[in-house]
């Protein structure tokens, strides 16, 4: 008989981690994160711990057996077990050599950092295990690097499927592994801690505290581990499982260590395609990006948005000429705040670019205000600068005031600035940015800037628009669908229409743009959105999952708004609920029907 597939349903989703319901989506009985237990741990709630695993060495290779601990395989009747051979096993260090003894599982499959470099059979289209085993997660978790690529590996090959690294999870790294994509963890750890006599908690191993009573018994240990997977659930469902993982890894140094070397591998790969490192292009209104450690500079979020705004941003057409330098605020956008309202009262013209200088993003161009994460980012305000964040902003500023040819820089950032080739006026000369003084020579300065080098000031709609196209060359690419158009409305929120035709809104307060069903056509001849193909015998009614799916473009992010083709012709369009990594083939929803032609 067949093993049958976990059922299991996505429920929250960030960067490469979910949230997963298991068994009946009506009615689930446990979730991920999750425990894998054996025979000889405590009896545990369902609800943590979903499967139990049993391991046979008596024979080589050893198989494993993974039995679900509840009705969690459609449809729903009874236990299931799934079986698999470990396959021999050589150090990873032999990564050129092959055992040619390979693992073997339907639903469980396990796979080791040999079989990954060398196991041919797992590129193929019809496995899709249920769950995936690292067995060899030890040896990997004591190599710098190699943990993080072969999960990486499994992910992206797997998207479906759930990945567990047996013997190197605890409650001190568990928000850290669910970040890096893993689902399944088990209690190798703490029985070893219990074995010392010590306590493995949220915050690394402890001795045990004699004059409170403690213990390092088993269930001493399931309570940390119970804490632990409710803290990192609760993270994953409200998007703030980054800042529990920087909280988390200043237990040990190993863990600081993954998360640098997982930002720096993600970072690069953001450059060819964010969509597949998990980047979202937009987010739900009241997400906040908590930027309160050392780590969080580290985010691949913001080594992209850093990147993206220095050597590829370009300002509106109108304001070419001169830059001027801005302090950023703790409101957000920074146009609300009470110094930001100072500033724009004493910048008597629409001609000059305005540029906000701030930690950790560097530099924020106005128009650019409203949108993820510039609108959305927390950070301790101290007015003290480290030296690698004045490095960092110095570059951006130079590269980004050279690169769009600006003739003169008006700094009012209280940095100090130079550029190769290019004047800077410091406006503040140490003083406050809202102080008098200051403003009124900020004032003088700008205005003197537009006579001499007779700067534009175009209509307002003029202006609305030119800063608009700005905005879509750095969310879409192109500005081309803009051609023509014309900007009503009243402020906040503005009508973009084109020959009496609205095509989009721009709504500042969800930082993206309503495109229209009339807009889709001209969106397609541009490219500014990606595109996914559904499969000719689809009857399209409900929004998009990878049963619908022929063809994609994995350039996706989250919030990504993507044109939905049909025998090669335009049928409408959906809003992303995943990242690019996750399609085609991703479970649960992949993007929320928006128009249909």
């Amino acid at each position: 008989m067949s093993e049958r597939p976990l059922a299991r349903g996505v429920i929250a989703r960030q960067r490469f981690t979910r949230l997963f319901a298991l068994g009946d989506r009506k009615a689930p009985l446990s979730w991920t994160p999750a425990l894998v237990i054996t025979p000889h741990d405590p009896e545990l709630p369902i609800e943590i711990a979903p499967f139990c695993v049993s391991r046979d060495n008596s024979i080589i290779p050893a198989t494993l057996l993974m039995k679900t601990r509840a009705n969690i395989c459609f449809p729903f009747d009874g236990l299931e077990t799934w079986a698999a051979e470990e396959g021999l096993i050589l150090p990873s260090s032999l990564v050129e050599s092959d055992s040619g003894t390979k693992s073997a599982g339907n639903q469980l499959l396990p796979v080791s950092w040999q079989s990954l470099h060398h196991d041919f059979s797992l590129l193929d289209d019809d496995v899709e295990p249920s769950v995936v085993a690292l067995i060899d997660a030890p040896q990997l978790a004591e190599r710098p690097g190699k943990l993080i690529q072969a999960v990486d590996s499994i992910r992206n090959r797997f998207p479906n499927s759930l990945i567990w690294t047996p013997g190197i999870a605890g409650p001190d790294n568990c928000a850290l592994l669910s970040w890096m994509g893993v689902d399944l963890f088990d209690l190798s750890r703490s029985r070893e801690a219990t074995s010392r006599g010590v306590i493995l908690s949220e915050n690394g191993p402890r001795e045990v505290d004699n004059s409170t009573g403690e213990s390092a018994e088993m269930q001493t240990q399931i309570d940390a581990w119970v804490r632990a997977l409710s803290s990192t659930r609760t993270a994953i469902r409200n998007g703030t499982l980054r800042e529990l993982v920087e909280c988390q890894v200043l237990s040990s140094p190993r863990s600081v260590e993954r998360l640098r070397r997982h930002d720096s591998i993600m970072s690069e790969r953001a450059i060819e395609n964010p969509g597949s490192v998990g980047l979202a292009s937009n987010v739900e209104i009241g997400r906040r990006l908590r930027c309160y450690s050392y780590s969080s500079r580290n985010d691949p979020l913001i080594n992209e948005w850093k990147r993206k705004v220095a050597n590829e941003h370009t300002p509106p057409e109108h304001q070419s000429k001169v830059l001027v330098l801005l302090p950023c605020s703790a409101q957000k956008p920074y146009r609300l705040s009470q110094s930001h309202r100072r500033f724009l009262r004493r910048i008597n013209t629409r001609g000059v670019h305005q540029v906000m200088v701030t930690a950790p993003l560097g530099l924020v161009p106005r128009e650019l205000e409203d949108i993820w994460p510039a609108a959305h980012y927390d950070i301790p305000v101290t007015g003290d600068w480290d030296l690698e964040e004045l490095k960092s902003i110095r570059e951006m500023i130079q590269n980004y005031a050279s690169r769009n040819g600006f003739e003169l820089v008006i700094n009012h950032s209280g940095i100090d600035v130079a550029i190769d080739g290019v004047e800077v006026i410091d406006t503040r000369m140490g003083l406050s940015a809202g102080s008098e003084e200051s403003l009124s020579r900020l004032e003088a300065v700008v205005d003197e800037a537009t006579k001499e080098y007779n700067l534009p000031d175009p209509k307002e709609s003029q202006h609305r628009l030119n800063k608009l196209k700005s905005l879509s060359r750095f969310k879409h690419g192109t500005d081309d669908w803009l051609d023509r158009a014309k900007v009503t409305g009243r402020p906040p929120i503005f009508r973009i229409e084109k020959e009496g035709t609205q095509i989009a809104l721009w709504n500042p307060r969800s930082g993206r743009f309503s495109f229209s069903k009339s807009s889709l056509s001209s969106l397609d001849s541009c490219n500014a959105l990606p595109k996914v193909h559904l499969t000719p015998e689809t009857t399209w009614k409900g929004d998009i999952f990878s049963t619908n799916l022929s063809k994609v473009d994995t350039q996706i992010c989250i919030g990504d708004e993507v044109l939905v083709f049909q025998n090669d012709e335009l049928v409408g369009s959906a809003r992303a609920t995943a990242a690019g990594w996750e399609w085609p083939n991703g479970p649960g929803r992949l993007a929320k029907a928006q128009h249909r032609l």
